[in-house]
This record gives C-alpha cells, structure tokens and sequence, in this order.
C-alpha cells in the first residue's frame, strides 16, 4: 500500500510538472509567433514618435509586403523616408536634398516593425524575455500591458549591440523599439493607432521629389 501510495504521488507530481511545462512559452516561440503574425499582414500603417539623445521625430508610418515602406515625418515637417524596389530615398527638407542608395534586402531592413525586419532578427540575434513570460506595464504609470523581450547580437558584425522590444498582449503588435547602436545613444521609436490591412497603393511609395531638391545618389559611400 505505501509503495501504491508512492507510486500514485510520483504520478501525480509528474503530471503536473507537464501540465506546467505546457503553460510555458519560450522567449523565441513567442517572438517567432509575432514574426508569423507580421508575415500574415498585407499592409497596415500606424503613428510613431522617435527619440535619440536630444533628438525628437514623429511621423506616420506606412508598409506593404513584402517589402514597401515608407515614413512621412511631422517633426521634422515633410521630411520623408522611403524603400521601394532595393531603392532608399530619404528627402531632408532643411538642406533640400533627397538622398538615394541602392540597398539589398538584407541591408535595408528597412525597419525593425516589419515582418522582414523581424526576420532578420531571429536570424542575427537570440531572445529572452527582459524579466519573466508574464505581461508587465509599457511603463511604470501605464496600464498598458505588454510582453517584454531582449534581443543580443550574435556577432560583433550587428549595428545594435540589444534591441528591446515591447510586444501589446492584446493585438501582438509592436508597442516599442528600443535599438542600443555599438556606439551613440539608444533609439527609441513607439508605434500607436495602428491600422491593419488598409487599402494602401505602390504609388505611395515612389517618391517625387520637389523639383528644386539637390540629389546626391550613393551617398552612404560618398566622401
């Protein structure tokens, strides 16, 4: 009976143990889970405000799969960042001049709220969450919750040493990035008011430039 009773005991702990397991979701599943819901989205747009240093931007954002995206700016006003066909195009309005390069897929990743973005993530980085599976507040006043995950390079060769991100528990959407570079200070950028899978046309992504623009091509390999 004691041995029955042991045995029973054991059975018991074991399944629990399991039933626990279960409940457990690794940092890369769930990171791979939002990758997969991102990849599901045709289009969407959203808000976003952008901090570096002293340095403040805000603007709208817009993509299309696979690979279409674009940033209108309100601070600084009318300034534009934009990727179509391996082709970025960044207008500055203060020096009125629209910069051009040609970029691979890879190298543009154009942005780290996308689903090629995400990509390239899992792929050149590993995952944990920052302090435990469970949802915590955007910030300490917020009542906001998110899922708080940290990315580590993998290679001395990545532009950010850690990308922090946080992930809303209600919509899997990208709520925050925070991208610490090898050298300078953090980039902060926050995404709100999305809207998923609106009517978005490729027009939107091919920039024409005001006329009195200065264009200088190549210019991230210009003396």
């Amino acid at each position: 009976m004691k041995i029955k009773k042991i045995l029973i005991a054991g059975a018991v702990a074991l399944a629990s143990t399991f039933v626990f397991a279960q409940n457990i979701t690794t940092a890369s599943s769930y990171f791979k889970s939002v990758s997969e819901y991102y990849a599901s989205l045709k289009t969407y747009e959203a808000d976003f405000d952008l901090e570096q240093g002293k340095q403040e931007m805000a603007g709208h954002f817009s993509y299309k799969a696979p690979d279409l995206l674009r940033l209108d700016f309100s601070n600084p006003q009318e300034q534009v960042f934009c990727y179509s066909s391996n082709m970025l195009t960044i207008y500055l309005p203060g020096s009125a001049a629209v910069l051009q390069q040609s970029v691979s897929t890879d190298s543009s990743g154009a942005s780290l709220a996308t689903a090629q973005g995400l990509n390239l993530m899992n792929r050149y980085y590993t995952v944990a969450y920052e302090n435990s599976q469970d949802p915590e507040p955007l910030d300490a006043d917020s009542d906001e919750m998110v899922y708080k995950l940290v990315l580590y390079k993998r290679s001395t060769a990545e532009a950010f040493k850690t990308i922090r991100l946080c992930i809303s528990v209600d919509t899997k959407l990208i709520r925050r990035v925070e991208a610490t570079p090898n050298v300078g200070d953090p980039i902060i950028m926050n995404f709100f008011d999305y809207k998923l899978n609106p009517e978005i046309s490729d027009q939107r992504f091919i920039y024409d430039a005001p006329s009195s623009a200065n264009n200088y091509n190549n210019f991230l390999f210009s003396e």
